[in-house]
């Protein structure tokens, strides 16, 4: 079984690395923009983070997280006890992207940020469905997510995984391992979105109750 040990390490040091993936002048669809949003602040006082989070639809995103630094906490709605998400209240439209389960050998685009605002896209294969992730903490259950290779990295935390052919979502990266070899052996991990959506619903269902 392998354990993914350097995810946090990988990811909070984002805002002294070199970008990854490459320049991206606009999305491969027009709805990826409506639900794409960019993050970015700082970490630690002496970094400058960044990542980018996604609209769910009912003004809610999710993000990673460990990205907690770079979203104002009066719009944070709760975190997931088991998994690598932070949910929040945004301005942005209700519109929904089409969500669609990951397959092994599918063509995917990832999106996410560099400094200066700038658009980084990263494409891949994915090449496992079920890769075990080390819990988060000693009570925490074993995580679960999927991987596809790529140069997606410092800058993408939070953000989607796009069908290539179709545009429809099917994750959010979460982090990355670079295995023999380097950046060029990178392998990014990511959770479904039936993941997502049921860390939100666990996390809503313990919101105080309005009592009339």
């Amino acid at each position: 079984m392998r354990w993914l040990y350097v995810v946090a390490v990988a990811l909070v040091l984002a805002g002294c690395m070199q970008p990854s993936g490459e320049p991206a002048k606009d999305f491969i669809s027009p709805k990826i923009g409506e639900v794409y949003i960019p993050l970015e602040g700082s970490a630690y006082l002496v970094l400058e983070g960044d990542a980018a989070a996604v609209s769910l639809g009912n003004k809610v995103a999710v993000t990673n997280a460990h990205n907690a630094n770079l979203v104002d906490p009066k719009m944070v709605i709760g975190q997931s006890a088991n998994y690598d998400l932070m949910f929040f209240h945004t301005p942005k439209a209700t519109t929904e992207l089409p969500e669609a389960p990951p397959r092994v050998g599918e063509r995917v685009i990832a999106y996410g940020q560099a400094g200066g605002g700038t658009l980084r896209k990263a494409e891949g294969m994915i090449t496992d469905l079920n890769a075990p992730v080390k819990a988060l903490c000693d009570k925490c259950q074993i995580q679960s997510a999927f991987t596809f290779k790529g140069d997606a990295g410092p800058g993408f935390s939070g953000g989607p995984v796009i069908d290539a052919a179709d545009g429809h979502l099917v994750g959010i990266i979460f982090g990355y391992v670079d295995e023999l070899g380097g950046p060029a052996n990178r392998l990014i991990y990511a959770y479904t979105m039936s993941r997502v959506t049921s860390e939100l619903d666990t996390v809503q269902r313990k919101l105080p109750v309005d009592v009339d």
